[in-house]
């Protein structure tokens, strides 16, 4: 993880981290999350900092804390994040490359275009 990225605070960085293990599978359902604590030593940032993170995937439902065993993925966590990033690109990620593709005068077919052919 280490390689921050200067423009988004941490803990959305940590946030976005995990969401994407969730996503792809590689933290399954009911599977256990590192602690605050180790990923805040193995990191070498401030355990607060983590705390938000987590706490901000607590909001989303995404993972649950279970009290004296830690925190784990929630049930049904894949899907409602599949869903969260689905809505998040189709409403700002996706208007952008939109005013991106008009700036440049590209249209859908231009993007399908095998390389070479462009």
């Amino acid at each position: 993880m280490s390689d921050w990225n200067e423009t988004q605070p941490i803990y959305l960085q940590i946030r976005e981290l995990i969401l994407k293990r969730i996503l792809s599978g590689d933290i399954s359902e009911g599977e256990a999350i590192p602690s605050v604590r180790q990923v805040a030593a193995a990191e070498r940032i401030n355990p607060l900092t983590v705390s938000r993170a987590f706490q901000l995937l607590v909001d989303e439902g995404l993972i649950e804390k279970r009290r004296g065993l830690g925190m784990f993925v929630s049930e049904g966590a894949r899907a409602r994040g599949l869903e969260r990033e689905r809505n998040r690109f189709l409403t700002q990620e996706w208007p952008e490359t939109v005013r991106r593709m008009r700036s440049l005068n590209l249209d859908v077919a231009d993007l399908l275009q095998p390389e070479q052919n462009r």
